[in-house]
Order: C-alpha cells, then sequence, then structure tokens
C-alpha cells in the first residue's frame, strides 16, 4: 500500500510524536494514547518507541493528549491517520463512546483499528455497526485484587472511599465495580465515591474535601496511581498516616511509597509493553492475518510491599 506523504496536521492540545520519514516499503501505525502528563502513558509511549526500533519493519506515528478529558484531540488525531493514509490505527480512547464513530470511519477507509487499555463502549459499538476487539486487562478484576488487599487489612466494617476515574471511560467504570465487589465481601462501609478524572492534583482537592467530613476513614481505593498520588500528598498535609491507600497502574513513582508504606498496594499492567503487543497484534492483521476477535486478555499482577 502506498502511503500519502502529508504533512502532520497536529491539532491544538496534540502532542504528536513521529519517529522516522516514512518509507513506502514499511506499513505505517498511528498510535494514540492518552494523557501524556500521565507517568503510565509516558512509559508506554517510551516502550513504544523501543518497539519500533527493536522491530524495525514499521513506522510508528505516535499521539498523546495534555489531559485526560481532552478526546477532541483523539478525534482530531484519527482524522489526521485516516487523512495520511496510515495502515494501522492502536488506540487507547479517552471517551469510550465518543470515539467509536470516528474509528467507525478509520474502518470504513480500510485501516487496520486496534483498541487497547481501555475498551469501547459495547451499546455505542452497536449503534454503529461496528463490531471491534479488545485488547487489555481485566480492569474489575484488577481493580478487585487491590480492593481485596485492602478489604484483608481493614476487616468488616473498614471505612472507605473510592477515587474514581473518568465518567466516559471504560476502565475507570470497571474499576470502580471491581472496588465495589471488595466493598461487599469484605462488608466494608463505603463512605463516598467521587470522579478526579484520573488527575492528581484534582484528585488532591477531592480526597482532602472527602478527609475533612468523614475524618474517621481508614482506607482510599483510587482507580489509578496518579490519583493514588494525590491522595498520598494530601494525606502528607493533613498530617494523617494512619490510612491505607491503593492504586492501579504500578508507575515508577509509587514504587518507594508501597517501600515505605504511604501505599499499600497497586496493580499492575505492565503498561511499558501495552502499547507494542497491540501494535504487533495490529502488524499481523496488515500481514494478512484473521482480524482480531472478543477480548484479548493481557496480564494483570498485584504488588504490595511484602
Amino acid at each position: 500500500m502506498k502511503f500519502l506523504k502529508l504533512a502532520a496536521a497536529a491539532a491544538t492540545g496534540i502532542a504528536l510524536l513521529s519517529s522516522t520519514a516514512l518509507a513506502d516499503d514499511k506499513p505505517v501505525v498511528g498510535l494514540v494514547m492518552k494523557s501524556l502528563a500521565n507517568e503510565f502513558f509516558q512509559n508506554m509511549m517510551e516502550g513504544a518507541k523501543e518497539h519500533e526500533k527493536s522491530r524495525g519493519d514499521y513506522v510508528l506515528k505516535a499521539v498523546g493528549m495534555q489531559n485526560e478529558t481532552d478526546f477532541e484531540s483523539q478525534i482530531n488525531a484519527v482524522d489526521t491517520f485516516i487523512t495520511q493514509g496510515v495502515d494501522a490505527i492502536v488506540i487507547a480512547p479517552a471517551d469510550s463512546r465518543a470515539m467509536v464513530r470516528p474509528l467507525k470511519k478509520a474502518m470504513e477507509a480500510g485501516i487496520v483499528v486496534v483498541n487497547f487499555d481501555v475498551s469501547l463502549d459495547e451499546e455505542a459499538k452497536k449503534q454503529q455497526g461496528v463490531e471491534l476487539a479488545f485488547v487489555g486487562p481485566d480492569n474489575r478484576g484488577g481493580a478487585k485484587l487491590a480492593g481485596d488487599a485492602l478489604g484483608m487489612k481493614l476487616g468488616e466494617g473498614g471505612k472507605v472511599v473510592i477515587i474514581e476515574g473518568n465518567p466516559g471511560a471504560d476502565n475507570a467504570t470497571q474499576r470502580r465495580l471491581g472496588f465495589e465487589d471488595s466493598v461487599a465481601e469484605y462488608k466494608l462501609d463505603l463512605l463516598d465515591s467521587r470522579t478526579a478524572h484520573w488527575e492528581t492534583e484534582e484528585a488532591n482537592t477531592v480526597f482532602s474535601n472527602m478527609l475533612t467530613a468523614n475524618p474517621d476513614v481508614q482506607g482510599v481505593m483510587a482507580a489509578n496511581d496518579s490519583m493514588a498520588i494525590g491522595v498520598v500528598k494530601a494525606l502528607e498535609s493533613a498530617g494523617r498516616d494512619d490510612i491505607l491507600v491503593v492504586g492501579f497502574d504500578n508507575i515508577p513513582a509509587v514504587g518507594p511509597m508501597i517501600e515505605d508504606g504511604r501505599m499499600l498496594a497497586t496493580v499492575d499492567q505492565f503498561g511499558t509493553d501495552m502499547a507494542a503487543n497491540a501494535i504487533d497484534l495490529a502488524l499481523e492483521v496488515v500481514a494478512g492475518g484473521p482480524a482480531l476477535e472478543g477480548w484479548v486478555k493481557t496480564p494483570i499482577e498485584l504488588v504490595t510491599g511484602e
């Protein structure tokens, strides 16, 4: 397939990283991620760039958003990749419903699309007549691993709160449900549950307000590590070291926090490899392999200091 060598029209608010010049003999993969302010996606970006170098048989064009809720930038990125005639789009959608229509447009243009990390909304896919596999972890099961670790420490009646991710993202919903599964199983007392849209500073503010309203809280379930860090900062500012915190993602910044007890646990979903593995699957389809179907599960693992 010949590629259109148009200049990249990166929309305002998008960080566009393109590697080498396009080569006619190599397929081009457009990688669309979420916020590059999040260490999880920074690591994912580095993993994808290393993967491109190690394989050497494709060209990577990678896009990241400025913040977790700027899904318009993702829509613009998909449109740009369609115009450029890339061979595959590999995407971790910021909004599980809003991204279905643009990706349908890409599929109709003959582009291989792989949805990874955050699943597209099933009902929205049905409405658009889209059949697309999901490559990613069991977010509900992973959150339950972290929630169970907290439940075992606190025991029945333990008072907890949940810091949720972006309400428009399926993984945020699944992680909240996983935490709620732990609340039910361990008979915990859920005092409050609010979103902080995956952001550290927002989580700091949200949890500070929760703590003021519920000074007897004993545990916090944060749907990602960026928000868990915001919770830890709020606890440090309040002079509280008696509240247990769990997160999700296992970004490097939380390693010392788990070691010294500021966090109880997190869940590793091996983000550095996630985009690279999805790119491998996309390239297999580009090369003539069968289309992906259903749910291609990727690994998760509980990480504690014990």
